[in-house]
């Protein structure tokens, strides 16, 4: 985060509320580079960590785009997969599903997402009917549990 505040309240705010790093203005060019490769080396190190994660009987392997035993997803089902699968434990609201994957008009679609959350379970899950990683928290969202 790029702030011309330099409280210290405004900065655990901002950390607090997902910044990586709160860089007070006026700032070093070189700082700032600096501080844009810290960051892109821990990206890439967190890239390489969900690489290949375990559901079911199957590995999916995120940086491929693929499922063991030739498991086939559609483009939809794979935005949805992996916005779970990165934020493992997470609860990701409906709302962000529904605005990342299709957009910000179909908010209040979430048919959408039980349909699609069926589908990959069926896929997935040793025993669709009662998953275990690609849980549903009524009302609110989708969870992957690893």
């Amino acid at each position: 985060m790029l702030s011309g505040r330099a409280g210290n309240q405004d900065k655990v705010d901002a950390l607090d509320a997902g910044a990586d790093d709160y860089v007070i203005k006026p700032f070093g060019i070189d700082e700032l580079f600096a501080r844009i490769r810290a960051v892109s080396r821990r990206t890439t190190i967190q890239e390489s960590e969900f690489a290949q994660i375990a559901i079911g009987d199957h590995i999916v392997d995120l940086n491929s785009k693929t499922v063991s035993s030739g498991l086939r997803l559609t483009p939809t089902e794979w935005r949805i997969l992996e916005i779970l699968l990165r934020n493992p434990g997470k609860l990701i609201s409906q709302r962000q599903l529904l605005t990342e994957v299709w957009g910000a008009k179909y908010v209040k679609e979430t048919h959408y997402l039980r349909q699609y959350m069926a589908q990959l379970r069926r896929k997935l899950e040793r025993d669709s009917a009662h998953p275990s990683h690609l849980i549903t928290e009524s009302g609110m969202g989708y969870r992957f549990k690893p």
